[in-house]
């Protein structure tokens, strides 16, 4: 099979079932930016690879099953109006997520202060795996009725684990939190 077919070379795609739309239809930008967000979820773990921590496994284990959610988010995005979302996002998949948010936010210091992005690579790749995952959340809403509500909560629960993630392997690999300077 060829990585390359040439049906989208005037500018449009296939959403699942077939139906050609232009490639800056909403529903492409939607399903884009999580396959976005799964890239830049991908290098923050690449990040990780020469790293050692207690706890390193269980991130690598979740984002993988995160990972394997974004494809499932995206195949529903994928999909048009009134036709059978082959995968779909349940309220456990977001319960799962939740859950991960308190197992690893109890362990870091409260935030007093808003904090700047950055630290460590990984850390930083996860605060901007964070921000890809708000866009994306925001392309979903923009589709209005036609997206699935757990999709949208998902989106929103993950930046937050994302957010989470990002302070959780900063403080596991000794990099400090840079907080908001006041305005003098």
């Amino acid at each position: 099979m060829k990585i390359y077919t040439k049906t989208g070379d005037k500018g449009t795609t296939s959403l699942i079932y077939g139906t050609r739309v232009a490639k800056n239809d909403l529903r492409v930008e939607a399903y884009g930016t999580c396959d976005e967000t799964n890239s830049m979820i991908g290098l923050a773990l690449s990040y990780l690879y020469k790293e050692n921590f207690q706890g390193k496994e269980i991130i690598e284990s979740v984002y993988h099953k995160i990972q394997t959610n974004l494809f499932h988010v995206g195949a529903e995005l994928a999909t048009p109006k009134g036709k059978e979302v082959k995968w779909t996002i349940t309220a456990l998949d977001i319960q799962e997520l939740e859950n991960q948010i308190d197992d690893w936010d109890i362990e870091l210091p409260p935030l007093t202060n808003f904090i700047l992005p950055g630290g460590h690579p990984a850390g930083a790749a996860f605060h901007v795996a964070r921000t890809i995952a708000r866009r994306a959340e925001r392309c979903a809403v923009s589709l209005g009725e036609d997206v699935n509500p757990l999709v949208l909560a998902y989106l929103n629960r993950l930046s937050d684990l994302l957010f989470v993630t990002a302070r959780c392997v900063n403080q596991k690999l000794g990099e400090s939190e840079q907080t908001l300077h006041a305005k003098s």
